[in-house]
């Protein structure tokens, strides 16, 4: 007989963070704890978790390398005390400087930690897709003049029972590019997990879309923590945490505006039925391009 998955309960921490890390490390792990009171195995905290600060200096100043990182001690014993999976969504990481060519390349990683309930990291992720964008709002962003992107996606598996369930690990901006979770989704992902920092004017447009889109194309769960609200440096975010279930039905969101916890079930075998129903990843194939000779003479 075929081992079955076992259900676990997920949950998304969304937060307001600030400037000050001491504090954001503190408000994150209070939240936390409620989580895993209320039952959660996995917990996962937004984009940016302990610090979002628009002036560089300011940034650069506040944060630590991975190997001196008062923040990763911090979350690396909650895991082990709680016993469960923490998924830091991301945080801003000094790059050693044998990493850093010039004065002038980035010098810092928007880098996700998967921690294991025995406190170690069981796997990391750097943001591969830098926002870059200008809004009709005025807003500017260019994350590629702060950030070094990643090259390599990442996938862990979640030790639940006899059979592991994969994770897809994911950044905000990523959930535009399908090609990623399609990856995951081929190679065994029955969870993605895309913790964000949306801004207010591309959540209300696209946040939910997106959501449940990369959801029912790869008969996948996607688990995304959010930031929310004012903040102290100006930027207005999203909210919205969100679970959504393969077959695209939102299990559990939270406001726009406040700090809090969302908790769903799990249950992975819904991922392997809804792919059966509609077996998009067997019917998936490749194909050629081709223009025409009027085209082509445009």
């Amino acid at each position: 007989m075929s081992q079955m998955f076992e259900p676990f309960t997920a949950a998304c921490v969304q937060l307001n963070s600030g400037t000050n890390v001491d504090k954001n490390i503190a408000d994150t792990s209070a939240l936390v704890r409620d989580a895993a009171k209320q039952g959660a195995s996995y917990v996962q905290t937004p984009e940016m978790t302990t610090i979002l600060h628009q002036n560089r200096k300011a940034l650069m100043q506040a944060i630590s390398p991975q190997d001196n990182n008062s923040a990763i001690s911090a979350f690396s014993k909650l895991a082990n005390e709680l016993n469960i999976w923490l998924h830091i969504g991301s945080m801003a990481v000094e790059l050693p400087k044998a990493e850093v060519p010039t004065d002038k390349s980035p010098q810092i990683a928007n880098r996700g930690f998967l921690f294991g309930p025995d406190g170690r990291i069981a796997a990391s992720y750097d943001k591969i897709h830098m926002f870059d964008v200008d809004l009709d709002n005025g807003e500017s962003w260019r994350e590629s003049a702060l950030y070094r992107p990643g090259e390599t996606a990442m996938m862990a598996d979640l030790e639940f029972g006899a059979k592991p369930v994969r994770l897809g690990m994911a950044i905000c901006y990523d959930v535009r590019f399908a090609h990623l979770f399609r990856t995951y989704a081929q190679n065994g992902a029955l969870v993605l997990g895309t913790p964000a920092a949306f801004t207010k004017q591309t959540g209300e447009a696209h946040w939910h879309i997106l959501q449940r889109a990369r959801a029912i194309e790869h008969g996948a769960f996607m688990i995304s923590a959010a930031q929310a609200g004012l903040h102290e440096d100006g930027r207005e975010t999203f909210g919205h945490s969100m679970i959504v279930d393969p077959w695209g039905t939102i299990l559990a969101q939270s406001n726009g505006t406040d700090a809090g916890v969302i908790t769903a079930k799990i249950d992975p075998q819904q991922a392997i039925d809804a792919r059966k129903k509609i077996p998009a990843l067997v019917n998936d194939r490749t194909f050629q391009l081709c223009t025409n000779s009027a085209i082509q003479a445009t």
